[in-house]
């Protein structure tokens, strides 16, 4: 029968729904069998409904509230202005801020971002189910940008967190929040990519970057899997006036519990640290050593009395692994060290002066960030 007699035998209707479904099986093999067939055991996925039915009860909606005193005019206090004018008590003014945050344990605490909170003398906690809270600061880490939050409430749902997280690059994810205080919200993307650092966000980056939608008070909310499993904590977007535009940033979730963990046992992040400083190395002098690439650092100062200087490091000296880790050009090696548990024994690999050596130190205790 001709294509012509196809068309009329059929009609147009059923033809047209024949020739996407081909279309379809064309651009998508995976959805045919081993001959070719469509494989029924392999349903397309159509729906995230049930990921966003167990991960949306666990992330709340964030107010902040900050009482500032407003300035007082520089002749508020002259005796001349005074006999004009009574003194007036000290004006303040409310200012409010919004994010979200996402239930990590059953006793009630959150994982949130410390800048959605910063300098707030009220927090106040919008729960999935309605319920609203005060909420109690237990600490923070500004240099990872999380904070952890304490509510008192019975029956809260935590969400699921996959130890260790297996995110790879081109899967789907879903970021959940509050943007702009619209109500709790749910865009979907892919993972773009992993490890993003270098981006001047905060001193320990170590990003996942997705394409799904992140706006203002989306900070702190949750990036999940198509299992509604939790893969980060949605942290910063990349883009002019804060406005989506396909590049957002989220802190990975084991990265995040970490410092849950720490904040909740000391009060703050304990990290760990070796003392010394480092650039990264550059083509040339990789070319000179006969190095096949510049993953490696040269370390241009060392601390007296840290465990740098204890294993016999000298600047000029070129750190290429710790342990069997490489460091990157420095960003990753740094991560590295912070995440290891002071008296922790290491292996330091160098090259100096073009000769491999090994190193044995006791990795310390990074002193506290000094105030500015």
């Amino acid at each position: 029968m001709s294509a012509r007699g196809l068309l009329q035998s059929l009609g147009w209707p059923v033809a047209t729904g024949l020739l996407i479904a081909l279309l379809t099986l064309l651009a998508f093999p995976e959805l045919r069998g081993p001959n070719g067939a469509p494989d029924p055991t392999h349903p397309a996925i159509t729906s995230y409904a049930d990921a966003v039915d167990r991960a949306a009860p666990a992330v709340v909606s964030i107010y902040t509230r900050k009482i500032q005193e407003q300035q007082r005019h520089p002749l508020a206090d002259h005796p001349f202005y005074r006999r004009f004018f009574p003194e007036r008590p000290q004006q303040q003014r409310a200012q409010s801020a919004l994010g979200s945050g996402v239930i990590v344990d059953p006793r009630g605490y959150l994982l949130t971002n410390e800048h959605v909170i910063n300098g707030a003398d009220e927090i106040r906690v919008l729960l999935y189910d309605g319920r609203e809270t005060r909420a109690r600061l237990v600490g923070t880490d500004p240099e990872s940008d999380l904070a952890v939050l304490k509510i008192d409430l019975e029956d809260l749902t935590v969400i699921d967190v996959p130890e260790p997280t297996q995110a790879r690059v081109g899967d789907i994810v879903l970021a959940i929040g509050n943007p702009f205080g619209v109500g709790q919200t749910v865009t979907q993307g892919i993972l773009s990519a992993t490890g993003r650092y270098n981006l001047n966000l905060s001193e320990y980056e170590n990003f996942l970057q997705t394409d799904a939608a992140v706006n203002v008070g989306n900070s702190g909310g949750a990036l999940v899997d198509i299992h509604g499993q939790l893969l980060g904590i949605n942290t910063a977007i990349l883009g002019e006036g804060n406005t989506s535009v396909g590049v957002s940033f989220a802190i990975p979730a084991d990265s995040a519990m970490r410092a849950l963990r720490e904040i909740i046992e000391h009060g703050r992040v304990v990290r760990g640290w070796l003392g010394l400083e480092v650039r990264p190395l550059s083509q040339d002098q990789a070319s000179a050593l006969a190095m096949n690439s510049t993953q490696g650092v040269v370390v241009t100062a060392v601390y007296s009395g840290s465990p740098a200087e204890q294993a016999g490091l000298t600047p000029g000296d070129i750190l290429t692994h710790i342990d069997d880790e490489s460091v990157g050009n420095g960003r990753r090696g740094m991560n590295q060290i912070a995440a290891t548990a002071p008296g922790s024994e290491v292996t330091l690999r160098i090259l100096r002066n073009g000769e491999p050596i090994e190193l044995e130190t006791v990795i310390g205790e990074r002193p506290l960030p000094v105030s500015t």
